[in-house]
């Protein structure tokens, strides 16, 4: 499953907090952006019906003021019956890992709000890149 999305984002003076670098909570703003349109790639509208259930994040560096923009990627790692697993990153314009996570999302039914499994068309789609 090599399905994967990279974006840059800019760092905006509002991202920074009395430290002088990006706040912890903007790194999440950050990932979701990138797990958005690797959502929205892949599954176009069933983006839509999808439920963030859990996110582990491991920071590894600041983003410091100056910093004007960084690199984003989100990548596949695993498909459940109806739930799927990203594995994401933030890099900094020299390389520099920024950060590290995991997310999990579970597709759901519109009308009943309940998880519903994958069909085949969307494994499909989640599985080519």
């Amino acid at each position: 499953m090599a399905r994967e999305a990279r974006i840059t984002v800019a760092v905006r003076w509002a991202d920074l907090d009395a430290l002088g670098h990006v706040n912890n909570a903007t790194f999440l703003t950050y990932l979701e952006e990138c797990r958005d349109q690797f959502m929205r790639e892949a599954l176009g509208d069933v983006f839509l019906d999808m439920v963030i259930v859990r996110v582990e994040i491991d920071y590894r560096a600041e983003i410091p003021a100056g910093i004007q923009a960084v690199d984003v990627s989100c990548a596949l790692e695993s498909l459940g019956t109806s739930s799927l697993r990203t594995r994401e990153r933030i890099m900094l314009p020299d390389g520099t890992v920024a950060a590290e996570s995991v997310t999990v999302a579970v597709v759901r039914d519109r009308e009943s709000k309940s998880s519903r499994p994958w069909s085949d068309a969307e494994r499909s789609c989640l599985s080519d890149p």
